[in-house]
């Protein structure tokens, strides 16, 4: 059957004029990647386009009689559940994508922003499944010596502080290469000035003539004297190298170290050093120079380097409101809202007009669940296809208790590696982060954004901000009716939760101490908002909010207070804060477990 046009979709869409659809190339029409996996295809996809379900069925096999037997518990009980679609795992990826190792150097003056992408661009690779290292000197000459006191450690006759800057640079990418030779990651990020010819030739020598591993510099420019500053007075002014001084001493102080660098610094010349591969960013991303660009891997970090900007911007998350789905605890399907629903909806659009965001857009999966969530919101929309929920496949629409009924051995390796199990002829998160690079990278590049979306999908988004492994992101906590606030910062993300006074189920399942148990988790089903751990979880009192505003009842949100009358005095006030992605962040767990505490105290009260 011809498939409707994204223009006839759109159509029926609330708010047609402001809204815009967003979908990748068909799955059907991507080239199948015939790499190793535990299930195994034998015909091709073109060919299996042309069959019937029920010869599908036939041209798929599983391989167990090689497989040791944690992996064959892996595998589907029948050929019915096995996986179809031609997503790689991240194994694969990590694989194809890395077959050599990679070191990619930093160039650039002090306060030019290598840091900041370096971090960057490592919490991006090691998103979409290469291990990637930031080894940063800076560190590595703070351990080396206490010597430093001003910018005179960093002139070119202090023999003595040349002797030490030199034997850090060395051992950071001594220690760089040993980590690539260890099998432990793929790609090493050396951030240092690597300012001269001299230095280049030296890492060059290092890893292309003696390890045979790739080399690729990024160097950052910026004659912007105001970014310059905005960057000392962000970064450096809370710089081990500058503890308990005034802002206007680091400053100045700073700019004399800058003076001291560049009085040898050397631009890489195309010319010189033509033998080099690498990417010059000029001004934060006002334009970009590519030279000798080798290899799948140093093209995303190209493209990825080419989309971020550091534009002061906010990011909002929440998932759609409660559906009637979540109340009867089926995962999957694309159902309605509930009633509570309804309300959050409207919550939420009060919330963003209370916000005055400038130049805000609103995205949406192509659920309507989230669609009907941002009917009230009154700004630019976008449908992406790529934001729909984890395609359960035969599990859809079914319960957690129903799965391990039906399907018990599933259910139980699903618990033993959530992040890479593949529902029968569905998706894993592994997936789930392929499907969503192309999200991230529009994020990268917009203003500010809400993005209304699912659990699954807003766990792969929230884990890139806050930079969370393969193994955290699938357990993150992400509730209902509640506005995650992200602001990018210097090297990290500030996140808040904004939690609207609507109660509503609590959908998330932790992971359980024996793989297989749906005796936790699942208490939200009965409309306990607290389950037996207790870990980020918020109480919310009251069945009927809006009864509850207009009697003057109390309602208790996620900062633990008991707010006044009416939506907006909830809205500004249930809230919590904390910042991800630097050495000093608070554990969101342990924010989230005091606040249950003290809800729980007050209720007793």
């Amino acid at each position: 059957m011809p498939q409707k046009s994204s223009a006839a979709l759109v159509k029926h869409l609330p708010h047609s004029s402001l809204v815009r659809s967003v979908t990748a190339t068909s799955i059907m029409d991507m080239p199948y990647n015939t790499s190793p996996s535990l299930r195994v295809r034998t015909t091709s996809l073109n060919q299996l386009k042309k069959t019937a379900d029920l010869a599908i069925e036939n041209e798929l096999h599983v391989c167990p009689s090689v497989m040791p037997d944690e992996l064959r518990k892996l595998l589907p009980p029948t050929s019915e559940t096995v996986m179809t679609k031609p997503f790689p795992i991240r194994g694969e990826r990590a694989i194809s994508d890395v077959s050599t190792p990679h070191v990619i150097a930093m160039v650039g003056l002090p306060a030019r922003g290598k840091t900041f992408i370096s971090k960057k661009l490592a919490r991006y690779l090691n998103w979409i499944g290469i291990c990637t290292r930031v080894f940063n000197l800076g560190e590595y000459r703070r351990h080396a010596t206490t010597a430093y006191k001003s910018h005179e450690f960093f002139r070119a006759d202090n023999e003595e502080a040349m002797a030490i800057r030199n034997r850090c640079a060395h051992q950071a990418l001594h220690d760089s290469c040993e980590w690539l030779l260890s099998g432990q990651g793929s790609v090493a990020v050396f951030d240092a000035t690597n300012s001269t010819y001299d230095r280049r030739q030296m890492i060059y020598d290092v890893v292309v003539k003696h390890h045979g591993f790739r080399l690729f510099f990024v160097e950052s420019i910026c004659d912007d004297p105001q970014i310059i500053e905005q960057n000392i007075k962000e970064v450096k002014v809370s710089s081990p190298d500058y503890v308990n001084m005034n802002t206007d001493l680091v400053v100045q102080d700073f700019l004399q170290r800058i003076e001291h660098y560049e009085e040898r610094y050397q631009t890489i010349d195309e010319d010189n050093e033509s033998h080099l591969s690498f990417m010059k960013v000029y001004n934060a991303g006002k334009k970009v120079v590519v030279y000798n660009n080798e290899g799948h891997v140093e093209s995303r970090i190209v493209y990825y380097l080419m989309n971020i900007h550091i534009t002061p911007r906010t990011i909002y998350l929440t998932r759609h409101g409660e559906s009637e789905h979540n109340l009867k605890g089926l995962i999957g399907g694309d159902a309605n809202l509930s009633e509570r629903g309804r309300l959050y909806s409207k919550a939420l659009a009060a919330y963003i007009e209370q916000q005055h965001i400038e130049g805000l857009r609103v995205w949406t999966s192509w659920m309507k669940r989230a669609i009907q969530t941002v009917a009230d919101i009154k700004a630019p929309q976008e449908r992406w296809k790529a934001l729909n929920e984890i395609d359960a496949g035969h599990c859809e629409e079914m319960t957690y208790e129903q799965i391990k009924e039906r399907f018990p051995e599933e259910f139980k390796a699903r618990d033993q590696n959530k992040f890479a199990y593949r529902y029968p002829r569905g998706e894993s998160y592994e997936d789930l982060v392929a499907r969503l690079e192309p999200v991230i990278m529009e994020l990268e590049r917009q203003g500010n954004v809400l993005v209304v979306s699912h659990q699954a999908v807003l766990r792969c988004l929230f884990a890139y901000f806050l930079d969370k492994s393969a193994d955290e992101l699938p357990y993150l906590y992400v509730p209902l009716h509640t506005v995650i606030k992200l602001t990018p910062v210097a090297y990290g993300c500030k996140v808040e939760h904004i939690k609207l006074p609507i109660d509503a189920v609590d959908t998330h399942r932790p992971k359980p101490k024996i793989p297989g148990d749906v005796s936790l988790g699942l208490d939200g089903l009965s409309g306990d908002l607290v389950a037996p751990d207790g870990v980020g979880k918020v109480l919310i009192v009251g069945d009927d909010v809006s009864k509850a505003s207009a009697n003057g009842v109390g309602i208790c949100g996620s900062g633990g207070g008991v707010l006044g009358n009416g939506l907006g005095a909830a809205i500004n006030n249930s809230n919590s804060t904390t910042v991800a992605g630097d050495d000093n962040a608070n554990n969101i767990k342990q924010e989230q477990q005091q606040q249950h505490n003290t809800t729980q105290q007050q209720q007793h009260q």
